[in-house]
């Protein structure tokens, strides 16, 4: 103890250098470890070098960089995938209010875009079902909805109106209905026929929401409403499109007032056949001796036949001052009046009209589709 007083400054030294030396250890420890970690990821890297030396094709070497091409076109790419977004606009929401949207919100939008579609609808001619509620029949009747359903359901009540504009402005026939997929529980209480089994699709660059539209319309509509999709602003994509004949010849005749059908089952109009042809006396001939052989033939009928008349001859030789003239064995009489013709149908009802000979031949005789469209709505997640 005297001796560490006596050299207190030597043994507080040795006491410190110890210390530093056992920092000094640790540390060199510690790095040693780290050395070896980078020393392997530096083998691994020098591996992948080789590699890539031996691909097809070379990172390049001398004047060829295919590594800087690379990244030029991958800043090409970038740029083609923002001026294409250009045509994949999102569908504004109704009401386009966010999260702020509220029950009371949502209902009167609704409402009102029901009825501006049907409105629309029938300005465009196209017969709907009747009160159709265009896949909403679950919300329409309801002033409060469940939590968390408000955003997703303004989303789906905009998109089903950018196409259904498109349907109308393509002056299609008829909308049979709409499915789209199930977004709020309140959807458990609807129609079995307006929702779709599948769901929304999300992937790296979009969200893609299913959709599926069954109408009746002709070749010429039908195009009219792909050209729609294509050309819209929208991300409208077409994935299937199914087209069968249609039940009905009228276009949208299962809802035509007036009609035969489930919503209104009268009878039909009767069949309105022609008149059967007036039948015409043989002796009323017309021209010269006519009016003299019915005069002559009253006369017989009253008075008996006159004497000197030809045989068969009712009316007398001289009737009227003029020998009649008895037909040729063989011919037919000619009558006066020619025979009535056969009445017109009525609108597609009893008797039609005969074939007319001669004319040019049918060509294309269009028949109204039945067609099912399937719509995928490509809404393109923010950039990275």
């Amino acid at each position: 103890m005297s001796w560490i007083k006596r050299n207190l400054y030597f043994f507080i030294g040795s006491v410190v250098a110890v210390l530093l030396m056992g920092l000094a250890g640790f540390y060199l420890y510690s790095k040693w470890q780290l050395n070896n970690e980078i020393m392997e990821k530096l083998n691994q890297d020098y591996a992948e070098l080789q590699r890539l030396n031996q691909e097809n094709p070379h990172p390049g070497s001398g004047q060829v960089d295919n590594i800087k091409a690379a990244k030029q076109q991958q800043e090409q790419l970038r740029q083609l995938v923002q001026k294409i977004r250009e045509h994949f606009e999102r569908i504004p929401a109704i009401p386009d209010l966010g999260t702020n949207i509220t029950s009371q919100d949502y209902k009167s939008a609704l409402d009102r875009t029901i009825a501006q579609l049907q409105r629309d609808a029938t300005n465009a001619s196209v017969i709907l079902p009747p009160d159709y509620s265009f896949s909403f029949t679950a919300q329409r009747p309801r002033v409060t909805f469940a939590p968390g359903s408000l955003e997703p359901l303004s989303v789906q009540l905009g998109e089903v109106k950018a196409i259904c504009d498109i349907l109308f402005k393509a002056k299609i026939n008829s909308l049979d209905n709409i499915r789209r997929v199930r977004v709020s529980p309140d959807d458990a209480n609807g129609p079995q026929t307006e929702y779709l089994l599948k769901q929304s699709v999300t992937n790296d660059l979009a969200i893609l929401t299913p959709y599926e539209f069954t109408f009746r319309c002709f070749s010429t509509e039908l195009a009219a409403v792909l050209e729609g999709l294509g050309g819209s602003r929208y991300g409208l994509l077409v994935k299937s499109l199914n087209v069968e004949p249609a039940v009905t010849t009228t276009p949208g005749s299962e809802f035509m007032p007036g009609m035969p059908t489930a919503f209104n089952p009268i009878e039909a109009p009767p069949a309105m056949m022609a008149p059967p042809p007036t039948p015409v006396n043989p002796l009323a001939r017309g021209g010269r001796y006519g009016a003299e052989a019915e005069s002559a033939a009253a006369f017989a009928r009253r008075y008996g036949p006159a004497r000197g008349g030809p045989e068969g001859m009712p009316g007398g030789a001289t009737a009227g001052g003029i020998p009649l003239r008895p037909l040729t064995p063989g011919m037919a009489p000619t009558p006066g009046y020619p025979t009535a013709p056969a009445a017109p149908a009525y609108r597609g009802y009893g008797q039609a009209a005969p074939a007319a000979r001669g004319g040019l031949p049918t060509v294309l005789d269009e028949k109204q589709l039945k067609v099912t469209l399937n719509v995928d709505v490509v809404k393109l997640l923010p950039p990275k």
